[in-house]
């Protein structure tokens, strides 16, 4: 079951890929990692879901990722009278903590929290950003606002406050039930909605104890200010541009993208761009030529993984979805100019052994051809930082610790063995010889290049570089 790409695919399991078949269909399509997201579903599904996966894994003897993506706070006006409104541009609209229901002048608005962040001139977005409000004046309990874009207005339509900090944990009770249950599961990411700051990250850290890795969903501007902070602090990046979409203008979105991209590259951070890639697959069997041209950006730029939500969440294609995007994919890594386009922003090796070993296996395996990179990993380290290099040669990542495969399943260019532990330089080589033989990633007679960290099994020591033989 080796993919025969680098770049990753995280399919968002729902209602259309619910049954262990449809789930081994979008695998054998090329799905690494499946998103539970907790924003629908009950815990039944999740657990029946998490089962299936794990079966799958057992029989086709592959480590897969399982995310958690947390819902989050969610902002919402409340309920009307008299059903949906319309507001005109230039009218006077008033929003509140009174709980009754609104009408054409006024709307509950059941959030102390943005009351106490706002200042006048901010601007509100209703509805995915169709209607925008400007605020005159305000209080601890209401904004006296005007209609800069009207439209119609309807109850539970959520509310973004761009360029705004607002003094939310991005943890709510629900959150907490939720991630309580997924860490009993035994999830192996948690995707974090609506990070803000570092203090965020934080907070989702120690709840989660080291049980699960944390991804961090960049879907807030004020997060991009804190950009580099967060990264240092999290295990993976999604590029959530929904949201980012909605609070940014769409012109600047794409730029964002590419930094964000960038600076996990130069960290050695995963980093996954996400929504609406092939969304027209809703509903068609193939795709825009604009969607195939936004997959193939992501992978151009060097993202670790491109994430499907709807698309095989609920849509009418799903397999489909995850198969045309593998293709692109493959197409792309494929173009010769894709080799030079991720070399034009390689990013520099850091002070430390294992920036040196890593960036030195890169250049001794383009020098000698080599078959493949093995890299032994306990905590994944030493996999985080080859796969840092971009290497013109694939990875193969060997660890005795099925989490740790688990939790980097989205890691670009890296093939997870489950291997047994090794304590000397004669089994490294044979281990990794053996492995990278029998996953077809090497011939007898091929070289491959082995680094790994001594002590053996030492988090982080990556102290080691060989070039081995393939036996016949």
């Amino acid at each position: 079951m080796r993919r025969n790409r680098n770049a990753k695919i995280v399919a968002t399991v729902g209602p259309a890929t619910t049954s262990p078949e449809m789930l081994a269909k979008l695998f054998a399509a090329g799905a690494d990692v499946f998103r539970f997201n907790f924003s629908h579903g009950s815990y039944d599904d999740h657990r029946a879901r998490f089962e299936a996966v794990r079966a799958l894994e057992r029989e086709t003897k592959r480590p897969i990722g399982i995310m958690m993506d947390l819902q989050g706070p969610k902002l919402r006006i409340g309920t009307f009278a008299s059903g949906p409104v319309e507001i005109a541009a230039g009218r006077r609209f008033r929003l509140d903590l009174d709980p009754k229901p609104g009408d054409a002048t006024r709307a509950h608005l059941p959030h102390k929290e943005i009351f106490q962040a706002l200042a006048d001139g901010t601007d509100l977005l209703i509805d995915d950003g169709k209607l925008r409000l400007r605020v005159l004046s305000h209080g601890p309990d209401f904004a006296e606002t005007e209609v800069v874009t009207g439209g119609k207005i309807s109850e539970r339509k959520g509310v973004n406050v761009p360029n705004v900090i607002l003094p939310l944990s991005p943890i709510t009770d629900k959150d907490r039930r939720d991630l309580a249950f997924g860490l009993e599961l035994g999830v192996d990411m948690v995707a974090l909605s609506f990070v803000q700051r570092p203090e965020d990250v934080a907070e989702a850290r120690k709840l989660i104890g080291g049980r699960a890795g944390v991804c961090i969903k960049l879907e807030k501007p004020s997060a991009i200010e804190h950009l580099a902070e967060l990264i240092d602090m999290c295990d993976a990046v999604m590029v959530a541009r929904g949201d980012l979409g909605v609070e940014l203008p769409p012109e600047d979105v794409p730029s964002i993208q590419k930094r964000i991209v960038r600076a996990c590259r130069e960290s050695g951070t995963p980093v996954i761009v996400a929504t609406q890639m092939l969304d027209s697959m809703m509903a068609s069997p193939a795709p825009t030529r604009a969607e195939a041209s936004d997959v193939a950006t992501a992978v151009y730029d060097g993202a670790d993984a491109v994430m499907l939500s709807g698309e095989t969440a609920s849509g009418s294609y799903p397999v489909e979805a995850v198969a045309i995007m593998d293709r692109i994919i493959q197409r792309v890594e494929h173009d010769s100019l894709y080799r030079n386009i991720l070399d034009a922003v390689h990013p520099e090796p850091e002070a430390t052994a294992a920036d040196a070993i890593s960036a030195a296996a890169r250049q001794v395996g383009h020098t000698i051809s080599a078959a493949c990179i093995a890299t032994f990993t306990m905590s994944g380290s030493t996999a985080l930082r080859a796969a840092r290099e971009r290497p013109d040669v694939p990875i193969l990542g060997l660890t005795a610790k099925p989490s740790t495969a688990r939790k980097l399943a989205l890691l670009w260019g890296v093939h997870w063995v489950l291997t047994h532990d090794i304590s000397t330089f004669t089994e490294m080589v044979q281990t990794a010889t053996e492995a990278a033989r029998t996953e077809g990633l090497a011939e007898p007679g091929q070289r491959l290049v082995i680094t790994a960290g001594v002590p053996f099994g030492t988090p982080g020591a990556t102290n080691v570089l060989r070039i081995a033989r393939v036996g016949e």
